[in-house]
């Protein structure tokens, strides 16, 4: 008995192997951003379907794009704030049930424009969620004491990085699945059903890192968000954000659409691939937005901008000739530049908000950030009066205005430390 005994690990060495093989806290949460940008995006590359097989003009399916929006803002301006107040953990839980409903009901609604548009609100308020609440927590997550490894941008990064592979992959993955299985209005939903159940469950052991009653005051208070009145958000943070999904919009959204006569048999496929292309992109450029990135300056901003000139620039040719080589290179480029401003625009945002408002800051950049996802309607309601060609010659113009803003205001109102 002694022996056995003596070979019995001890209740602290089981304790040590467990919290080894324990997911890390960040890893856990980045798997709820994953799958309810999965559900966020799925939609994308179905817009030619809806528009080919159910009838719907050019104009509905670009307004069912941006319907999400009106989800997506109320809960970040919402959910963001309650989370500075109330806890991290009560405020994101809710983002996979209403992941669920919405891709539910746009399983449920392919020729119903009303199912579809209340699908899309509630995709939107789920992803309202885990971009305010969510990306507050990972970046919490990826500091000491649960995370002594990270560096001072791991969060913005860690958190970037699972929004945008899973808008990649559920973009991807949708346009395959509706391009060559059966069942095509439906079974993307349905793997996103599945991929956002198991995904939750992790979140039941991740710790509360922001704990309640640290911000004084009540309901109103917890609405206002100083820090967004800070010269610096005003002046770089403002006027950048739009230009997020303003690209990656033009990259899977507007170019698809000009192009499906190009690819007769498969809108459907080509819709994906260019999800694919721009979203890839957006992976590879978000690793070096960090290197880009200094407290000192807004060169991060200034490089994401450029590139955002450039990538409209190529937008103005690709409308022009309408060739697959064209629209493949310029969906490259913008997805680069929404990659880039993305982390940039978060850096930002963490750098100016302490830490009981960082959620209510975040979420107000991304409300201000998923405007863009309105520049597909707006475009197209244009098309009576301008051609695309010209309309995006006037997006690069606008973007070049702004990166010279920005070099004029290189190293002005730059936040104190924290």
């Amino acid at each position: 008995m002694a022996t056995i005994e003596a070979h019995r690990p001890s209740p602290h060495a089981r304790t040590g192997a467990g919290r080894r093989r324990a997911l890390p806290g960040w890893l856990a949460v980045c798997g709820t951003l994953f799958a309810v940008a999965w559900g966020g995006n799925e939609f994308t590359p179905l817009l030619v379907m809806y528009r080919l097989e159910s009838g719907m003009s050019v104009q509905v399916v670009n307004v069912l794009l941006g319907a999400y929006v009106l989800g997506i803002v109320p809960a970040l301006l919402v959910g963001g704030p309650l989370s500075d107040r109330h806890g991290r953990r009560p405020l994101l839980f809710p983002a996979p049930v209403l992941c669920v409903i919405g891709s539910g009901l746009l399983a449920l609604g392919p020729d119903s424009v009303a199912l579809l548009f209340a699908g899309r609100v509630f995709s939107g308020l789920a992803l309202g969620l885990v971009m305010a609440v969510g990306t507050s927590w990972v970046k919490e997550l990826s500091q000491p004491p649960h995370d002594t490894g990270a560096t001072a941008g791991s969060g913005a990064v860690r958190a970037s990085l699972a929004l945008t592979l899973g808008f990649l992959l559920g973009a991807v993955v949708a346009a395959a699945i509706a391009q060559f299985a059966p069942m095509s209005a439906v079974l993307p939903y349905a793997v996103n059903i599945v991929i956002t159940v198991l995904l939750a469950v992790a979140l039941l052991r991740v710790p509360e890192t922001h704990g309640r009653g640290t911000v004084p005051g009540g309901l109103l208070d917890d609405l206002r968000v100083p820090a967004a009145l800070h010269r610096r958000f005003l002046l770089v943070v403002v006027p950048m954000a739009p230009w997020v999904f303003g690209t990656s919009a033009t990259a899977y959204a507007i170019l698809p659409n000009l192009l499906a006569h190009r690819v007769p048999g498969y809108e459907v496929g080509f819709s994906g691939l260019l999800c694919m292309v721009a979203l890839a992109s957006g992976v590879l450029s978000q690793q070096v937005a960090k290197r880009v990135d200094s407290p000192h300056s807004s060169r991060a901003v200034l490089v994401a901008l450029g590139t955002a000139a450039v990538g409209m620039a190529l937008a103005v040719w690709a409308s022009a000739a309408l060739t697959i080589p064209a629209a493949l290179v310029a969906a490259a480029v913008l997805g680069a530049a929404y990659g880039l401003l993305l982390v940039s625009g978060l850096q930002e945002v963490q750098r100016i908000a302490g830490p009981d408002r960082l959620a209510g800051l975040t979420a107000v950049y991304y409300s201000l950030a998923y405007l863009g996802f309105f520049v597909p309607a707006a475009l197209a309601a244009l098309t009576g009066w301008f051609d695309y060609p010209a309309m995006f010659a006037v997006g690069t113009g606008l973007a070049l205005l702004c990166a010279l803003a920005f070099a004029l205001s290189w190293r002005r109102h730059l936040p104190a430390a924290h």
